[in-house]
């Protein structure tokens, strides 16, 4: 039986997801020659949104490019370039409905061979894994008129859908890793690399127009530096900050709480010995106290994690795993001891340097395991030799970070654990874990596949793949000049939402 895209979308609301908070109060001034600046932590990975990385960078492309589906702030996958899909009972076949007029930055329309193009383009294999992991289920796609895209799927997959985010390109764009071209409702400018990107508003798309016309986007790495600038008003908005940068504030801002939606953990490469022992792992583990980082660095706000799931995909969250390590001195020191470190052992924790929250928390880490005789120390870097170092060559012991979901699904946060996936940086390798996780792919139950989640969650929990910290806190901030900010439970930020304050 048929369904239309707004009621099949109703299935995929996640629960208990972070509210929305308003913006201060006021009337939404005339948009006109409009404009603001928003501070980033890092630089981009690429302007291709099929090849970039970094979660600061996708949070940037959210507002140049669309997929067929995309994500609100409460959670839903919303109708975008696709106008509606039919999906097969078993869910092997997806049918979508191209969306009438739907124009690209350069004017050009959307037709089916560009949606072709672009799903293709990430299933490819020729050089590798797929850009898009889920994609190596396409069977095929088929375009049998103008307005329908046909995608079959090797084997049923309920979470496909959520894939269709990946964002949709003109198939005669020869380079898009320098002249970004799509959909959304804010066109690229220039990207002046480690300074700043430029956006001005798509006047010709396709849905809701975005408020405010032209975007600066400052890359500032020097965390000294973002509040130096935010009270000087050279930049209106900055996310993610710490509660103590905050305090720093003036009252020209309104701040804006709530959670990131991701997993900050001491990520251990488990290649790297002492980690390839899980003793050593547990003892870690046991060492820490999540609510006192919390504490000492959030005021208290965040939420204790005990695996790779938050709270905002409340389906698969498991808060019993929090209980796991509660914290035990002793326990950690015989641990220790029957791993064959009585004394201890040293070791090297890799932050990037432009992300204040994981240093702090670094710096908590490295006096918890004092009480069990382990030494850290921290090794800061750029972002950039984090992202190819750490993340891209694995030459790390560990590393304090956040990880994020790039699509509404458990998969999105539990594939990179496989052992053979090409982004399982911290190099896990469990027999068990693969098996869970294989029969949460092959499966359409719904009830089946969230017990298969849940078992990956335990087994990363019990066998300490990480040292599991908290879903931190985000503090936003935004000159009072303007408002609209909504969260996401994604790690994304929708430019279009803001909006001037009328005096």
């Amino acid at each position: 039986m048929k369904k239309r895209l707004k009621t099949l979308f109703l299935l995929f609301v996640l629960t208990t997801l972070t509210i929305a908070l308003s913006g201060c109060a006021g009337d939404k001034e005339d948009d006109g020659s409009s404009s603001i600046t928003i501070g980033i932590p890092q630089d981009l990975d690429s302007l291709d949104p099929h090849k970039a990385v970094a979660a600061g960078t996708k949070e940037v492309l959210f507002n140049i490019f669309e997929g067929l589906v995309k994500p609100d702030s409460e959670g839903n996958l919303v109708p975008a370039v696709a106008s509606e899909v039919i999906p097969s009972e078993d869910g092997k076949v997806y049918t979508f409905t191209l969306r009438e007029g739907v124009l690209f930055h350069d004017g050009s329309v959307v037709t089916v061979e560009d949606v072709k193009y672009s799903l293709e383009r990430c299933a490819d294999t020729s050089n590798g894994d797929p850009l898009v992991p889920a994609f190596s289920n396409i069977e095929n796609i088929e375009t049998p008129d103008e307005a329908t895209i046909i995608v079959t799927l090797k084997e049923p997959d309920t979470d496909f859908l959520a894939y269709m985010t990946t964002a949709i390109i003109p198939a005669s764009n020869a380079s898009p890793e320098t002249d970004p071209i799509g959909t959304g409702p804010y066109k690229y400018v220039s990207w002046t690399p480690q300074e700043e990107v430029i956006l001005v508003r798509n006047d010709d798309y396709w849905g809701t127009p975005a408020h405010i016309e032209n975007i600066t986007i400052k890359i500032i790495a020097d965390t000294d530096a973002i509040i130096t600038g935010l009270n000087a008003g050279s930049i209106d908005f900055y996310a993610r900050l710490s509660s103590a940068q905050v305090d720093q504030l003036s009252d020209n801002f309104e701040i804006y709480e709530g959670t990131m939606n991701l997993v900050q953990a001491l990520y251990l490469n488990n290649d790297e010995a002492p980690f390839d022992d899980v003793r050593v792992r547990q003892a870690l583990c046991y060492a820490i106290d999540p609510q006192e980082i919390m504490d000492l660095i959030f005021d208290g706000k965040g939420t204790e994690l005990g695996s790779s799931m938050f709270p905002a995909f409340s389906k698969y969250y498991m808060e019993e795993l929090n209980h796991t390590y509660d914290q035990d001195i002793d326990k950690a020191k015989e641990l220790l001891a029957d791993a064959g470190y009585p004394d201890g052992f040293s070791f090297t924790i890799t932050v990037p340097s432009n992300y204040q929250p994981h240093i702090d928390t670094a710096q908590v880490l490295v006096e918890q395991f004092k009480a069990i005789g382990v030494d850290a120390k921290i090794n800061l870097v750029e972002w950039d030799s984090w992202l190819s170092d750490v993340y891209g060559g694995r030459q790390f012991q560990s590393t304090v970070v956040g990880v994020d979901a790039s699509t509404l699904t458990a998969s999105a946060l539990l594939s990179r654990f496989v052992s053979d996936a090409s982004n399982n940086f911290i190099n896990y390798d469990n027999a068990a874990y693969d098996a869970a996780y294989a029969r949460a792919m092959g499966t359409t139950d719904d009830a089946e596949r969230v017990a298969a989640y849940k078992e990956c969650e335990t087994i990363l929990s019990e066998d300490a793949a990480n040292v599991y910290i908290q879903d931190l806190a985000e503090f936003v901030a935004i000159n009072k000049k303007y408002a609209g900010y909504e969260f996401y439970p994604l790690y994304v930020q929708d430019f279009s939402k803001l909006y001037i304050v009328e005096e």
